[in-house]
């Protein structure tokens, strides 16, 4: 009677979502809020009360409820207008929580979204919401949307109540980026969906070799533990790191990574050496990079920096294969010490380039803990796109260290975090695709050569 009254008289209506409900609905959607619009219980279920409501109001999501207890629904991008229209919008998708979290369906590629008609509000054709003016869901064939009535609703098609929300970006989002990046859990899936089914360019190498370098205390390990944790479904520290004066990564470690806790292993591995010290005789030493880079070191060898890494005779005599050399050399380097960096330890990692340089190998730069160095960024991850600070650290290493700017990607490790967080997630995988870029840039260059 209260939410009658309300509607009748303008005041606010609440929402039946709850405040984590209508996280994951936003980040499914990206930096977005949502405003109540239509409220059936308060408005009443005909179809010319809901054109009336959300006609002309740009994006919105549907969010039923039924007796069963199941939250589901769909989003569309394309406004109502009653045109009588089939409607093509690659942007819309069903959706059904699955415990916490939204399971998304999206639309078919090259099948129409909507019959943008003055009746019921639907998806496809195929799933209409309220429909004939009664608290129901009705299922007719299609193909727009490929769902199981089952797992979708339980098959239960007795509505208890249905909202539509206005979708409207996050007035952050106004502000022009200097890197445009998707903030959503479904270009999450798209990036591991994308590295799981990942195949090098060379038959003969069965996953990508991507060696990270960098200063102590700038990561590496950390930014293993972080992908390993984004592909586990939870924070993990297989890797040992720290933040102790001299390296903690004593030895040359490949790390390759499962897909779940007991998945198969995915298409690429991550080795970790010894951090770099200023100091000569300190820290991973130059001569055992080109031992690393064409694949004569095993994993597990312990670093002695007073004397470079010796092959034996039987072995150095033999190169070894494709599949065991270094694909890609990515530079860890902490956003917040960049204008600390000494002069010797810029050196080090200038003969460092020229080595990999002549090899041909392509190089990339991580820049980590970008929450230490932008308050704005500490605040929400999201900004790091907007910040012009971080931009002007990302300029500057890639002068320091010879690397183009499109080639200098910004990310958060996990370390204080219990939880995986989605902005995170996209930034470390958003990283891990570039890497797997460059691998088949190198490769494609080995074949053709």
């Amino acid at each position: 009677m209260q939410q009658q009254l309300g509607g009748l008289l303008g005041l606010p209506i609440s929402s039946d979502l709850t405040k984590e409900q209508r996280k994951q609905l936003c980040d499914l959607l990206g930096n977005v809020d949502l405003s109540l619009l239509y409220k059936a219980s308060v408005h009443g279920y005909k179809a010319s009360i809901f054109h009336k409501r959300c006609d002309n109001e740009g994006p919105t999501l549907l969010v039923a409820y039924n007796r069963s207890g199941y939250i589901f629904g769909g989003y569309t991008s394309v406004h109502y207008a009653q045109s009588g229209q089939y409607l093509a919008d690659n942007e819309a998708f069903l959706f059904t929580f699955q415990g916490k979290i939204p399971v998304y369906t999206k639309v078919n590629s090259g099948c129409y979204a909507r019959h943008d008609s003055g009746g019921s509000p639907n998806f496809g054709g195929q799933l209409y919401f309220c429909y004939n003016n009664q608290p129901e869901v009705l299922i007719k064939k299609g193909t727009s949307f490929s769902f199981n009535a089952e797992r979708l609703f339980g098959n239960d098609r007795d509505l208890t109540e249905c909202e539509v929300y206005k979708v409207e970006q996050n007035l952050v989002t106004k502000e022009k980026p200097w890197r445009n990046i998707s903030w959503t859990s479904i270009r999450r899936e798209e990036l591991m969906k994308m590295i799981r089914s990942y195949k090098p360019l060379v038959t003969s190498v069965s996953r990508a070799r991507i060696l990270m370098i960098g200063p102590v205390g700038a990561g590496k390990s950390s930014f293993f533990n972080s992908i390993n944790s984004v592909f586990t479904g939870h924070v993990t520290n297989k890797a040992i790191s720290g933040f102790a004066g001299t390296s903690v990564t004593t030895q040359f470690r490949t790390y390759p990574v499962k897909d779940g806790r007991e998945g198969k292993p995915l298409p690429f591995v991550l080795c970790d050496t010894m951090g770099l010290e200023e100091q000569s005789g300190a820290g991973l030493d130059i001569e055992d990079i080109s031992s690393i880079l064409q694949g004569q070191i095993p994993d597990r060898y312990k670093f002695n920096p007073g004397a470079p890494f010796q092959p034996d005779e039987q072995k150095s005599s033999s190169p070894a294969s494709l599949q065991e050399k270094i694909h890609c050399v990515v530079y860890v380097i902490d956003a917040s010490k960049i204008s600390l960096m000494s002069d010797k330890l810029e050196e080090k990692l200038a003969l460092m380039r020229r080595e990999i340089n002549s090899l041909g190998i392509p190089q990339m730069v991580v820049m980590t803990k970008v929450d230490e160095a932008c308050p704005h960024v500490e605040k929400d991850l999201y900004k790091i796109y907007l910040s012009s600070y971080i931009k002007s650290k990302v300029q500057e290493v890639s002068s320091r260290l010879g690397v183009p700017v499109s080639c200098v990607l910004p990310v958060k490790n996990y370390s204080q975090e219990l939880e995986l967080e989605l902005n995170c997630d996209i930034l470390l995988l958003t990283a891990l695709q570039q890497m797997l870029r460059l691998v088949d840039d190198y490769l494609d260059d080995v074949e053709s050569f």
